[in-house]
């Protein structure tokens, strides 16, 4: 593990400290009047995407934990795991559904990802900020009902039920959200 002092942070970068792996997604050096500078940071928990704050004398050394990202796509569902090809050396990998978290309700076969892995284990997997997904299942809109901004709620092939407006039928094709898992727009 290569370790920096907390005068190198910089956004992104990913720290092991001593209770996990911690993304910094906020970081200030601060230089008061009287005593000691130090760095105050916003810390993301990698296996529980919790954000917390946490405050560095500066100069303190930490260690930098190097995470293997890699293209990958996906093939198919096999019983509740996912399985996905590494791009470049063509391997296959098995990936349980809360390695997944969220990420698991928008793949569709032959997805692109990035999955980045620590010592063997994966750590986050990245997916593009939207997908087109069909609507398999929804309830038909009733003819004169045109309050602005009604929803209905429609399941998606992947099994994730979200609201959406009711011009929408089965078979359509919508464009979600992955960050919030909302309708934005049909396609």
């Amino acid at each position: 593990m290569p370790a920096i002092t907390t005068n190198d942070l910089k956004n992104g970068i990913t720290l092991e400290l001593d209770n996990g792996l911690f993304t910094v997604v906020e970081f200030q050096h601060v230089k008061p009047g009287k005593g000691g500078a130090f760095v105050r940071t916003k810390l993301r928990n990698l296996r529980n995407g919790n954000v917390f704050d946490k405050t560095f004398n500066a100069g303190v050394r930490v260690e930098q934990a190097i995470l293997d990202k890699r293209d990958m796509q996906f093939l198919y569902k096999d019983g509740s795991d996912f399985v996905f090809m590494d791009t470049e050396s063509y391997d296959q990998m098995h990936v349980a559904p809360t390695a997944l978290g969220d990420a698991a309700n928008y793949l569709t076969e032959s997805m692109m990802a990035i999955i980045a892995l620590y010592n063997g284990d994966i750590v986050s997997v990245e997916i593009p900020a939207s997908v087109e997904l069909s609507i398999a299942e929804t309830e038909p809109g009733v003819q004169g009902d045109r309050v602005s901004g009604a929803r209905k709620p429609a399941t998606l092939e992947t099994g994730l039920v979200i609201q959406v407006p009711l011009f929408v039928n089965i078979g359509d094709r919508v464009k979600v959200d992955t960050r919030s898992g909302e309708y934005v727009t049909r396609v």
